[in-house]
């Protein structure tokens, strides 16, 4: 059981936006159903609640330059979001079908284009499919000033770091790292954590670590740096071949490619690891950090691994994170913490709390 507090003095500064509540994803549309969302504003408000009783400080995030998002994501995949809603809203969605979202109906796979070049396709129920790879990741009026706010909690939480904060934490919403340099899905609008390790880079640090701790693969992060040995990309995660999200990628063998050869590490699980093999995966990635002899870290901080989340079945406890945030602490690098995934609201705050209270241990 978690037995001490750290020192005040120590805390991590925690960044927070109220308008990344502005996203509202009404629901999701799984296997044809719609199912209410589960990616909810109220995260934001019971994981800062929980961090404030901690004694953690909160401090608004700051607006940056849209140059960050570029950084890392093709410009059309940015136009997309920050327009598409308005271009729904202007068709007959809402008065034909009662839709208010922007929902991709058909996606233009490679095997469905043949080889043929990809065109921008006239209507925006096509479109939508382009850059939005699932029926799950709805946008709605709110999306993109949240997914925005929430990028700039993770460049606020690298400016801390940049000036001498050894960690700051970035309560980011909607998460990020399933968002592939041009396509959005898995309830991920903008790659957070991979504009976090972006700034790191472009602030003079030679290798940045990205170490992903969230239930599922952070295919995103993986895929924008694949091909660059910069930023390294290591993962623990439940086992797609055992059917869970992303399926198609995350598996051991994707090791990097070109100048990345060797700099991603993915750990898979099978459905039911606890806490005693999970953390053995989070001392190799933390191992691997070190051998590559990173000289900043970027944590996508997912809790849905833990026991009562619905959205894994992982079976990790709060323990588990407190011990993981000591261990990855250990590294003694710089570190930004950028929250993905957990959806357990009664739990969900004390969580990333113990994560947060290990690294101060």
């Amino acid at each position: 059981m978690l037995t001490s507090m750290p020192d005040r003095q120590a805390l991590a500064r925690v960044v927070w936006s109220p308008v990344t509540k502005e996203h509202l994803p009404g629901a999701e549309v799984w296997v044809g159903v719609v199912t209410p969302g589960s990616e909810v504003p109220g995260r934001v408000d019971v994981i800062r609640g929980a961090l404030e009783r901690a004694g953690h400080r909160c401090v608004e995030a700051q607006p940056h330059r849209h140059d960050a998002l570029l950084a890392v994501h093709d410009s059309g995949l940015v136009a997309h979001l920050e327009q598409v809603h308005d271009e729904w809203l202007a068709g007959e969605y809402v008065e034909l079908v009662g839709q208010d979202r922007v929902v991709p109906y058909v996606f233009p796979t490679a095997a469905m284009l043949g080889g043929l070049p990809m065109r921008a396709a006239a209507a925006v129920h096509a479109r939508a499919g382009q850059f939005g790879y699932d029926t799950m990741t709805l946008v709605g009026a709110g999306t993109w000033p949240a997914a925005r706010a929430a990028v700039d909690c993770a460049l606020t939480a690298v400016d801390l770091v940049r000036g001498g904060e050894p960690v700051a934490y970035a309560l980011c919403r909607p998460p990020g790292h399933h968002v592939t340099r041009a396509a959005y899905g898995g309830s991920c609008y903008l790659n957070n954590a991979a504009v976090a390790a972006q700034a790191l880079r472009d602030a003079a640090h030679r290798r940045v670590a990205v170490v992903d701790v969230d239930a599922h693969h952070g295919n995103g992060t993986a895929a924008i740096f694949y091909e660059r040995g910069d930023v390294a990309y290591g993962s623990v995660h439940v086992d797609p071949g055992a059917g869970w999200f992303p399926h198609f990628v995350g598996f051991a063998e994707e090791t990097g490619r070109g100048d990345g050869e060797g700099a991603t590490l993915n750990l898979p699980l099978p459905p039911g690891t606890g806490d005693e093999p999970w953390l053995a995966a989070v001392d190799r990635l933390a191992g691997w950090v070190s051998d590559l002899g990173a000289d900043a870290l970027v944590v996508s901080l997912g809790v849905d691994a833990a026991v009562d989340d619905p959205e894994s079945p992982l079976l990790v406890t709060a323990d588990a994170y407190h011990g993981a945030g000591a261990r990855l602490a250990a590294l003694g690098l710089p570190t930004v913490v950028v929250q993905e995934g957990g959806y357990h609201l009664p739990s969900l705050g004390g969580l990333v709390a113990a994560y947060l209270a290990g690294h101060h241990a």
